[in-house]
């Protein structure tokens, strides 16, 4: 073997890896997202707002913005907003309220 052939293979071996993931790891991975986000969620007939949010492997979190109802009593059915935060890591969804990224009635 020529040594430019050994020097590139060295190279080659330590350059960084990068994997890309199939369409169906990326479906099997939306799928999980959704579903940890809505079992953590607190609002009632929660769905997801538009797409997942797919935050870079350095950060390790996938982001999803969920809409429903508040289910407690003194809301009376008002809509709700929640962020949810899928940690790529340990699988576990974290969600709070951010009504703050709706408009008020007041700026429509």
């Amino acid at each position: 073997m020529k040594p430019q052939t050994l020097i590139l293979l060295g190279l080659t071996a330590l350059a960084p890896q990068t994997h890309a993931s199939s369409p169906d790891a990326w479906a099997a991975h939306d799928k999980a997202v959704l579903a940890s986000c809505l079992k953590a969620s607190s609002l009632k007939d929660a769905e997801p707002v538009g797409t997942a949010a797919q935050f870079d492997d350095r950060v390790g979190y996938t982001a999803l913005l969920l809409q429903g109802q508040y289910p407690q009593k003194h809301m009376k059915g008002a809509s709700g907003t929640e962020l949810c935060l899928y940690r790529k890591k340990t699988k576990t969804a974290y969600v709070t309220e951010w009504d703050s990224i709706r408009p008020t009635d007041s700026a429509r």
